[in-house]
């Protein structure tokens, strides 16, 4: 025989679970809308592309012109992007976020007179992430599980309750960070070689799309062993 209050939160999390938005625009909130995830692409493409093209007339061994306009282009696209952000009363905490790891990045570069410095930040949050990653694993409060809560749980913890997805996360956080790890091998190694073109095109295509399909591989996982974990009877 089932329990009346068991069987009442059951349906209150199913009522809960159907109000939250789909999946597509759950994940594409959290990285900032698919607006916030392409402006914060921008100014690192712009960086990249007017470093190439300029690159062709002002060798770097040459002088650091490139490297100067390269700067300042991506530079005023991400104050551009903060402005147009504020003028339309759209939040600005994703566009602010970029324009400091851009800024830092310009400084560490135009101080260095080297490109690749440019991308120096993003290398070192990325081991930032990876402390608090596998952090979070040894205090068995995996990451991966604190986002889907926010995410796709309606802000709700009770997956702490069941061991099984507390290893099922904790496994998908080791994942992650061992991609971050993977993340940070290229692109130091880029950084260490000075290959800045390559250390480019590395820093767009594994940063927002490479973290998305992250998202989508956990939460497909758990979805899947949510749906097949045995029901109370």
């Amino acid at each position: 025989m089932s329990d009346p209050v068991t069987d009442r939160n059951r349906a209150v999390a199913e009522d809960d679970l159907e109000q939250l938005p789909p999946f597509a625009e759950q994940v594409a909130q959290q990285l900032g809308g698919w607006r916030g995830m392409t402006e914060a692409a921008i100014p690192v493409i712009v960086f990249v592309l007017t470093n190439i093209v300029l690159g062709f007339w002002f060798p770097a061994e040459d002088s650091r012109t490139a490297l100067q306009f390269a700067i300042g282009a991506s530079a005023a696209v991400a104050i551009g992007v903060a402005v147009v952000r504020l003028i339309q009363k759209r939040p600005v905490r994703f566009a602010l976020n970029g324009l400091f790891g851009i800024g830092l990045g310009a400084w560490m570069a135009w101080d260095s007179g080297k490109e690749v410095d440019f991308y120096l930040p993003g290398i070192w949050i990325t081991m930032g992430q990876i402390v608090i990653l596998l952090g979070s694993i040894a205090l068995r409060h995996p990451m991966v599980g604190w986002f889907w809560s926010v995410i796709a749980n309606g802000g709700r913890n009770d997956w702490r309750e069941d061991n099984r997805l507390v290893r099922v996360f904790s496994q998908l956080t080791a994942l992650w960070a061992v991609v971050f790890a993977i993340k940070v091998a290229v692109q130091g190694g880029l950084w260490m070689t000075e290959q800045g073109t390559a250390l480019g095109i590395a820093r767009i295509v594994m940063g927002t799309p490479l973290f998305a399909l992250l998202v989508v591989i956990s939460f497909g996982v758990v979805r899947r062993v949510r749906r097949d974990a045995p029901q109370p009877a």
